[in-house]
């Protein structure tokens, strides 16, 4: 290993980074983490903070579940890779995808398609989608419909029902025929509506509108997070996911839950579409099933699906990645799926969300920058950041930046996106661990 001088003379001069220019990653290096423990990370000069990211929103069990490591490395001894295409199979990848079956069976998905992270499990429910019109005689389904401020990974599929400029305009054109509705986003709608209720149902009109333009008998499916995420934290009001589910079935639509982030308990219930009471057709999810620490993830299938593809001797996927499936990846999300559901981390997830939440609502009291401040299911909460309460106009980024630096300084490292600073902490935080956060965005407040 390098030493740390020389760690540094090349800290974002020789990678390029996710979500950022190469030039800032060059006049303003990323902080190098080196070392974890628990829920804290230690930067390259030893500086020990509370990650108040949660990795990016996937460490659920924190640095140091022993389970996992030990899996990962039994699976490396017995075999550290093999393909699950046409033909062969592995031990680890069967067994993972009964487990996911048993563990998804309640939201009416038993059969899973293993992948490499988040954005390749949204990729692959989109075209399964296709595939699956085209199977039942429908070959003109081809269209998508999603939410404004919704996110859905990086891929080209991805970004073309993403619901954020950011990561569309510098690659478009994207796919055709995606199409966006507003997001029940109280505290910013086209709609100036401020009652969560009503606001819900005027996006599922909007819904049932954009539908009614585009023509049913063009849509392949609805996707959607059932809290969006990167978009800010917005939960919808929970009448909101089961309109839509109706809507849906109503007109021969699939819907897609893209629980990347929401699945394993994130939202205080195992997954999103449970917290809702709702069973969608195919659910995306990665991150936490393996804790971060293996690349994987799996697109979970319903009985439609279920139904039209194994019965079709025609239904042939012609879709895979290379480590789909993969053993290690397999071993260590048996591993922690089992740890997860051991400490039962929903219960952790509800109590200590609500004391991150209850506690940048009182943060608002003090503080007119502070516009916004949502969350309230489980360790989701973001505080939407202004430079006057009155107009929302978004605060500047300078003072977003120097708001999470100070925050970094004093204990926590926290999430700055646009105008919204996001917690997303592991899901074993201690009481102990959110007062560390809350007096580190406290401080990081108090100094602009």
């Amino acid at each position: 290993m390098k030493d740390s001088n020389f760690l540094k003379e090349y800290n974002g001069r020789m990678m390029w980074h996710p979500m950022t220019s190469p030039k800032d990653s060059i006049d303003h290096p990323p902080k190098i983490i080196t070392n974890s423990d628990g829920v804290s990370i230690t930067d390259i000069d030893g500086h020990k903070v509370v990650d108040g990211v949660g990795g990016l929103w996937n460490v659920n069990l924190g640095y140091s579940c022993q389970p996992v490591k030990d899996a990962i490395a039994a699976q490396l001894d017995a075999l550290p890779y093999y393909s699950t295409f046409r033909g062969t199979s592995n031990d680890a990848a069967i067994e993972l995808s009964y487990e996911l079956g048993e563990f998804f069976a309640p939201d009416g998905l038993s059969r899973a398609f293993f992948t490499s992270g988040g954005s390749d499990s949204v990729e692959t429910t989109l075209r399964l989608a296709r595939q699956y019109h085209k199977l039942r005689g429908e070959p003109g389904r081809t269209k998508f419909l999603s939410l404004k401020k919704g996110y859905h990974g990086t891929h080209f599929g991805g970004a073309s029902v993403n619901g954020n400029a950011n990561f569309r305009t510098a690659y478009e054109p994207l796919m055709p025929g995606c199409f966006h509705i507003p997001a029940p986003y109280t505290y910013r709608n086209p709609f100036n509506e401020t009652d969560p209720a009503r606001l819900a149902q005027l996006c599922a009109s909007a819904l049932e509108d954009e539908i009614g333009f585009q023509g049913a008998n063009t849509i392949a499916a609805m996707i959607m997070e059932p809290i969006l995420g990167a978009g800010g934290v917005i939960p919808p009001h929970p009448t909101f996911a089961p309109m839509v589910q109706e809507i849906c079935e109503r007109h021969g639509i699939l819907l897609i839950t893209d629980e990347v982030i929401t699945a394993y308990g994130r939202t205080g219930a195992w997954s999103g579409a449970r917290l809702w009471g709702i069973k969608p057709d195919m659910m995306a999810t990665a991150k936490a099933i393996t804790n971060g620490y293996f690349p994987f993830g799996a697109a979970m299938l319903g009985e439609k699906m279920i139904d039209v593809f194994e019965n079709n001797p025609d239904a042939k996927i012609g879709h895979g990645y290379t480590y789909s499936g993969h053993p290690v990846g397999a071993a260590a999300a048996l591993a922690c799926l089992a740890e997860t559901k051991r400490l039962n981390v929903i219960e952790n997830a509800a109590s200590r969300g609500t004391q991150l939440y209850e506690g940048c609502k009182a943060l608002m009291e003090k503080h007119d920058i502070i516009g916004d401040v949502r969350g309230g299911y489980g360790l989701m909460t973001a505080i939407e950041m202004v430079s006057d309460r009155t107009t929302k106009k978004p605060i500047d980024a300078a003072t977003a930046t120097t708001i999470q630096e100070v925050a970094y300084q004093n204990g926590a490292m926290v999430r700055v996106s646009g105008p919204n600073l996001i917690l997303s902490p592991p899901l074993v935080l201690t009481q102990g661990d959110g007062d560390t956060l809350l007096s580190a965005v406290a401080a990081g407040f108090a100094a602009v």
